[in-house]
């Protein structure tokens, strides 16, 4: 929470900024990424946007799609929607459903499932969240023709996948069986993706790129021989988390954030809406 505090104050703080160019302890690389996709308009409380471009209402009803422990959703849980969590790994949907439980969200509905059908209505669900999961799938056109099934028309939809490049980088770090069943089975050029959504009937509302943060500490990840589990630790990982820190803290680290969000990015957003008008409030 300090370490949040610092970099919040640093956008307009100049001895904040020195305060944290300063701090040589451990920084949480999972609170670090957290703070990086805010300061690109993710998780606005203000708004209730999830990203720029869905928002999310209490009148709604929304399918995390892949939901794994529950973050989106549970930002999207405390407006007072409907929330349908749906996953193939039953333990993580546990884990997930009693955090949700505890939120304002008027219903909360959990699903085991691989999304091949999804167990839901059609025409059902006002907003679908898919983050992360098309790259895994063997037929990603067959799933996104189910995402579009439950969505009413004016449906709004935010879709995410690895972004080409770091992947790519991947490929010559990573161990082979990153890119295999259950991994990744594909790498999604952009206008791949694009061709995808726009194929499955949805309109493409917003592009947008996030994570150089994360797709750099994934590359070094792999030469430092440590588990992904509890809390990584490594000089390697721990100084680079540092470094960015500073940057984001600097004068110019907003720019240079969106620079290198935009130059190698984790991930690529794509939010879309079903045509039609909505059928339930929303957005």
């Amino acid at each position: 929470m300090l370490l949040a505090r610092l970099q919040h104050l640093a956008l307009n703080d100049p001895a904040a900024q020195q305060e944290l160019a300063a701090l040589g302890g451990y920084v949480d690389p999972g609170a670090l990424g957290l703070h990086d996709v805010m300061l690109g308009g993710w998780y606005n409380e203000e708004t209730g946007e999830l990203t720029p471009g869905f928002q999310v209402g209490p009148e709604d009803i929304v399918a995390d799609v892949g939901c794994g422990d529950g973050g989106a959703l549970n930002f999207c849980a405390k407006r007072g929607p409907h929330v349908i969590l749906a996953d193939i790994d039953a333990e993580r949907i546990a884990r997930a459903k009693a955090w949700i439980e505890s939120s304002a969200a008027r219903k909360v509905e959990s699903h085991v499932t691989d999304g091949s059908p999804l167990p839901l209505a059609s025409a059902s669900v006002t907003r679908v969240i898919c983050m992360e999961v098309l790259e895994h799938v063997d037929d990603p056109a067959a799933f996104m023709a189910e995402l579009v099934r439950v969505g009413v028309p004016g449906a709004r939809y935010l879709l995410t996948v690895p972004d080409v490049t770091q992947e790519k980088l991947q490929k010559h770090l990573a161990p082979e069986t990153y890119f295999q069943k259950p991994n990744h089975v594909r790498i999604f050029e952009r206008e791949v993706f694009d061709a995808l959504v726009r194929d499955a009937g949805l309109t493409i509302e917003r592009r947008s790129y996030y994570g150089f943060f994360w797709a750099m500490w994934w590359l070094m990840f792999w030469t430092c021989d440590v588990k992904f589990e509890g809390g990584v630790r490594h000089p390697v990982l721990d100084n680079w988390a540092r470094t960015w820190s500073s940057v984001l803290a600097s004068k110019d680290g907003l720019r240079i954030k969106h620079l290198m969000d935009r130059f190698m990015p984790k991930n690529q957003v794509i939010v879309a809406s079903k045509p039609g008008p909505l059928s339930a409030s929303g957005t």
